[in-house]
């Protein structure tokens, strides 16, 4: 078919259209109609398709190919080794090439690049070094074909189906929802049959790990205690029946004589709500629960201490302990782990008022204790005391406490470790040997 139109002086003539096969004479309509009709077919039918090379030991000559990666090669005919020899060097760690109508299954085809082959768990930052290059690499990758507007993928595990995984959600999320032009989804798959159900449970961890970026990332104006609550009662509720989720009150949290917490809240318009969740996994009901606790300050000014303006919007972000265990707990539900779990976050904002803790000012705790408050900046471990006490009448197996309590950890330990205080060298031990696996480091004391 040849389609055309001829310019004369800006203002376009429309072209007679031939058929070549028959010589028919066609409108420039329908023709204009049935190529965007083939143009609008082809669109729907990309798909993209992500694989790993690891580089040499000496870093220099060919990429070694992932076996998925070997295997598409050979469907054809090697063009992709070549392409990747001549295309440029071979691919550092974290990076990424894309090519272009190599397979008619696949639009576009992003090599990349996942660092020496069996690197193992470095030693000084204890962590896993093929699984972080794994999910670093697939990350980039999917980027790059949502970048493209491709709207589905098929990843190569990459020896890992469950880093793959993790990487794949976790590269494409961005917290968009009160954007107008979003970036197109993307839907992401499993190359092949290799690690089906290690791919199931990365695409939880990191479905789970986004629900607390998201969290953490909404303005402090749309997530108030309140709404923190119902999103985390609506997501359990839809993932197990084995959940129960109390959202308690203010009248409830007065009744229970959580003087510390109240002070807190007071200083907000805006209602405290602690948040309580149990998941009963385990066949025995009356087995101890292990208990996590988090702080839930949906936004930190400081209070009458308050923190400078600068940056001071980062504080949406300080029920980032509140919005890790809750998430915690849901992907727990999701994996049908067998054990029983309880959640308890107490959730306000710590705001400057005619109401609001002062300087100096004595209140009372839970357990009877009174606190003297010198700096209402301090105001995490307000909250969290009154729910550690209530924390202990579960009778708990083991207590965890997820908190952004204070910027000295930042000052100490930087953004690449979390600082750990505990008294039980088990539970230190445990914490320690899956930081690990998941690449989150610790420091301990």
């Amino acid at each position: 078919m040849l389609l055309g139109a001829l310019i004369v002086r800006g203002k376009p003539l429309p072209l007679l259209l031939r058929c070549c096969s028959c010589r028919e004479q066609a409108s420039p309509a329908s023709a204009w109609a049935r190529a965007i009709s083939r143009s609008s077919s082809a669109a729907a039918m990309k798909q993209g398709l992500i694989l790993g090379v690891f580089t040499n030991e000496n870093e220099e000559g060919p990429s070694q190919f992932t076996n998925a990666a070997d295997t598409f090669d050979k469907h054809v005919s090697g063009k992709l080794r070549e392409l990747l020899a001549i295309s440029g060097p071979s691919l550092k760690k974290g990076k990424t090439r894309i090519f272009h109508g190599l397979h008619q299954d696949f639009s576009s085809i992003v090599v990349v690049g996942l660092g020496k082959k069996a690197a193992g768990v470095n030693p000084y930052e204890n962590w896993d070094e093929d699984k972080e290059n794994i999910r670093a690499a697939i990350a980039a990758g999917c980027r790059q074909i949502q970048d493209l507007e491709v709207p589905s993928v098929e990843v190569d595990p990459c020896g890992d189906a469950q880093a793959a995984a993790e990487g794949a959600l976790l590269g494409l999320f961005e917290y968009d929802e009160l954007k107008q032009k979003k970036k197109p989804p993307v839907d992401v798959q499993l190359h092949g049959s290799d690690g089906t159900e290690a791919w199931k449970k990365g695409l939880i961890y990191a479905k789970g790990q986004n629900l607390a970026r998201y969290l953490m990332e909404a303005p402090a104006n749309h997530m108030t205690p309140t709404r923190f609550a119902t999103i985390v009662e609506e997501k359990l509720k839809s993932c197990s029946n084995k959940v129960t989720v109390h959202i308690r009150n203010k009248s409830w949290i007065e009744a229970q004589e959580m003087g510390s917490f109240l002070s807190v809240a007071k200083g907000s318009d805006e209602p405290p709500v602690l948040l309580e969740v149990h998941y009963k996994g385990s066949s025995d009901a009356n087995e101890p629960p292990l208990v996590f606790v988090g702080k839930g300050i949906t936004f930190d000014s400081g209070g009458i201490s308050i923190k400078p303006s600068s940056n001071m919007d980062a504080m949406r972000a300080d029920m980032g302990g509140a919005a890790t265990i809750c998430s915690a707990i849901i992907t727990a539900a999701e994996l049908k782990l067998p054990l029983n779990m309880i959640g308890l976050t107490p959730l306000c904002e710590n705001m400057p008022s005619g109401k609001a803790n002062k300087p100096g000012d004595v209140v009372k705790a839970k357990n009877g204790k009174t606190i003297q408050v010198d700096n209402t900046d301090a105001e995490g471990r307000l909250v969290l005391a009154d729910a550690l006490c209530y924390a202990h009448s579960f009778k708990p197996r083991a207590i965890v406490d997820a908190a952004t309590l204070t910027g000295a950890m930042d000052v100490a330990l930087g953004s690449g470790a979390t600082g750990v205080f505990t008294n039980s060298h088990q539970l230190w031990n445990h914490l320690y040997e899956v930081s690990s696996c998941t690449n989150n480091r610790h420091e301990g004391d």
